[in-house]
């Protein structure tokens, strides 16, 4: 086993989740992270938890959220020479024949019980097919993600930590080799995490103190409310209210937001590409919406419940041993010099004692490059340019 991944397993259970002796840990594994799962499973074991692994595989999901419907949907080209063009005609004939019909997804509250027994929550992404569940018709999506809503708040209440390995489906989607991309993925997961910290608490508390942040680059004018939030220094660790493995960012939940945002990182959202999505918000609120492509799978998150129309979160990158843009939100959105905006749920850490943010069954991250023509202003300051910010080298007042 290459060292790198026991190297990552031990800074996902040690610097990450915190585990302790005796805590019950749930492990979420994806079908491409047994390595990963291997290593955890080892340092778990060194630590004296008490774990439980999960299979978790979006091919599996997707037979299930897919069940029931006229067709087939299976994918399989029998025994035709020419499998990928039938399959090609199959998926438009699907997409044009798609009922939109009214099943009921009941709460797993199984599996509730489980994560509200846990101490510690690991997921291990990595799958074999990251378009897996892009011909899962909206409304199931939807009522899904309605259905899991008290799994998913019981889980945020656990120490919990996502991370992925390295797979060869992710290095494809990032359009790069196996091996280029593990040296990338260790990159930004290997990081001095203190370090990093020490330096994301500037921008930290420039946030705590302010009211009022101006986002300005091509497409954008966005001027977002954040007077009593609190921001989050996220260094991948359950002690600073940080919950992803890369992490590198400091974000807040912004409780009003005025003007217009243009994505311009393309993204994949629940298996859908996605690109140039524009948002306009009044009173806080998403009153018009457009994409240059997936349109309607921004529709769909949107249409979700109320609160998907509403931001939950604004985060700005600061880790720079992220340096491409790969298709995975996990590692784009912390990559230094971009912002991003979350539609949906905010977090808790960044409330109020005994508030309740922006509420949602949804939680989706879009992303702007912010390298060029572009400024974040707090309060009228400008502590952003470029993607350089104030205390660094290359900032141009």
């Amino acid at each position: 086993m290459d060292q790198r991944v026991r190297e990552h397993a031990a800074t996902l259970v040690d610097w990450s989740a915190r585990v302790d002796p005796g805590d019950a840990v749930v492990v979420s594994v994806a079908e491409g992270a047994h390595d990963l799962a291997v290593a955890v499973a080892e340092a778990l074991g060194e630590r004296d938890a008490t774990p439980v692994f999960l299979y978790d595989s979006d091919e599996v999901s997707r037979a299930f959220l897919r069940a029931g419907l006229d067709h087939d949907g299976s994918g399989d080209a029998g025994d035709d020479t020419d499998a990928d063009a039938d399959d090609y005609d199959d998926a438009e004939r699907a997409d044009e024949a798609e009922p939109t019909d009214d099943r009921t997804f009941h709460e797993p509250a199984h599996e509730r019980a489980l994560l509200e027994a846990a101490d510690v929550y690991l997921r291990l992404g990595g799958g074999r097919n990251t378009a897996a569940r892009a011909d899962v018709p909206g409304p199931r999506r939807q009522a899904r993600a309605r259905a899991v809503q008290a799994v998913r708040e019981a889980r945020f209440d656990t120490r919990w930590v996502s991370t992925v390995h390295p797979t060869r489906s992710l290095a494809q989607a990032a359009g790069m080799s196996y091996e280029a991309y593990r040296e990338f993925a260790y990159g930004a997961i290997l990081r001095d995490w203190g370090a990093l910290a020490d330096e994301m608490d500037r921008l930290k508390r420039r946030l705590d103190a302010g009211s009022e942040v101006h986002l300005v680059a091509p497409g954008t004018d966005l001027r977002l409310s954040i007077e009593g939030r609190t921001a989050v220094n996220s260094a991948a660790s359950v002690a600073y209210d940080s919950h992803n493995l890369p992490s590198g960012e400091v974000f807040t939940a912004p409780h009003g937001a005025e003007g217009e945002v243009t994505f311009d990182v393309p993204l994949t959202i629940d298996g859908r590409r996605v690109r140039d999505v524009r948002l306009v918000f009044e009173d806080g609120t998403v009153v018009e919406h457009d994409a240059a492509e997936g349109a309607d799978a921004v529709a769909d998150v949107l249409d979700t419940d109320a609160g998907a129309r509403r931001l939950g979160e604004l985060g700005i990158g600061m880790n720079r041993g992220i340096d491409r843009f790969t298709d995975n939100v996990l590692f784009d959105e912390k990559m230094g010099d971009t912002v991003h905006l979350a539609v949906g749920r905010a977090y808790d850490a960044c409330l109020p004692e005994g508030e309740s943010g922006n509420d949602s069954a949804v939680h989706v991250d879009m992303i702007l490059d912010v390298s060029e023509d572009a400024r974040l202003e707090v309060d009228g300051e400008v502590v952003q340019r470029n993607g350089r910010f104030a205390w660094e080298d290359g900032f141009e007042d």
